[in-house]
């Protein structure tokens, strides 16, 4: 006797095909007319399905957009949507970016424009010609024209001595001075950035109360804030500046005139030129801060005679 198989232990239909179940199916499948889980029942669409009178989907296109009453065409695909939003904000994120940079690279060229110059900033010119001319013209002169002097008369020069100190009443300065020489480019040195309350004296020129032009350097302003001259534009005429000197003499000095000139034009003659009278002459910056070069535009120089003397 033949052991039989699986297949050969399965129900077989009558002979002949057919019966009351109907035709013979293959295994595992539904017989027509018998509702199975998960089956539809007749005249449902199964998910998915187009109904009749529909166009046939669209490839990229979801099915469910077919389904919808009223179709027309399908809607968009929300995913394009999302990409779309995103690739415009981060164009217009670009676009911000990129205007901004540009705004601050207009405002850096040109601060003063916009309001944002610092300390380092225009200095409005106060040149005066002497006290005793009120209502002239600020001073304005050739070069070569010689300096203003004040109404008081000049003291007799004395004899040279090293400055120590300067002091300036009306503008509260009280400083050391410090002598300085020429640099490599054969011009006056400045006083050492690192301690802004100090002036400089140009050793190689007369000393203060000698006959002839004592010149005196400061900074009108550092990276750290206000230097010695930073308010030497104030100075007036008729204002009285004291020098200390080592031989225990203080050298007294009045303001005669104040000038701005441009570094293009600087007057030496009126600066360094002879005198016989012994003068006192301030130089600092002026004008505008150049930030492409790191320096201002011009000078200020503050003219001063010599009208007294006294003990330390």
């Amino acid at each position: 006797m033949t052991t039989p198989t699986p297949d050969d232990r399965r129900p077989r239909p009558p002979a002949g095909g057919g019966g009351p179940a109907g035709p013979a199916q293959p295994y595992g499948h539904p017989r027509p007319g018998r509702a199975q889980p998960g089956a539809f029942p007749p005249g449902r669409p199964r998910p998915g399905a187009v109904p009749p009178g529909h166009p046939r989907p669209v490839p990229g296109y979801p099915i469910a957009a077919y389904r919808q009453p009223g179709y027309e065409q399908p809607y968009d695909d929300p995913g394009d949507s999302g990409r779309t939003l995103r690739s415009v904000l981060i164009l217009a994120a670009i676009a911000g970016v990129v205007t901004v940079l540009v705004g601050v690279f207009y405002m850096a060229a040109s601060p003063e424009q916009y309001g944002l110059a610092d300390e380092r900033s225009a200095l409005p010119p106060r040149a005066q010609q002497n006290a005793a001319a009120p209502g002239q013209p600020y001073f304005q002169a050739p070069p070569t024209a010689p300096p203003p002097q004040p109404t008081v008369p000049a003291a007799p020069a004395m004899l040279p001595s090293t400055p120590m100190r300067l002091v300036i009443p009306r503008l509260g300065v009280d400083a050391p001075i410090k002598s300085v020489g020429l640099d490599k480019k054969g011009a006056i040195e400045v006083p050492p950035v690192g301690d802004p309350n100090l002036v400089g004296w140009y050793r190689e020129g007369p000393t203060a109360g000698e006959a002839g032009p004592a010149i005196m350097l400061g900074h009108k302003d550092t990276r750290s804030g206000s230097a010695v001259f930073s308010r030497l534009d104030e100075i007036r005429n008729g204002d009285v500046i004291e020098v200390h000197r080592k031989d225990g003499t203080i050298a007294v000095f009045t303001v005669g005139g104040l000038e701005q000139a441009d570094k293009s034009v600087f007057p030496t003659q009126r600066v360094y030129g002879e005198s016989r009278a012994p003068q006192l002459h301030l130089i600092t910056c002026g004008g505008i801060y150049d930030r492409s070069s790191g320096h201002y535009t011009d000078n200020v120089i503050a003219y001063a005679t010599m009208t007294s003397t006294r003990p330390a």
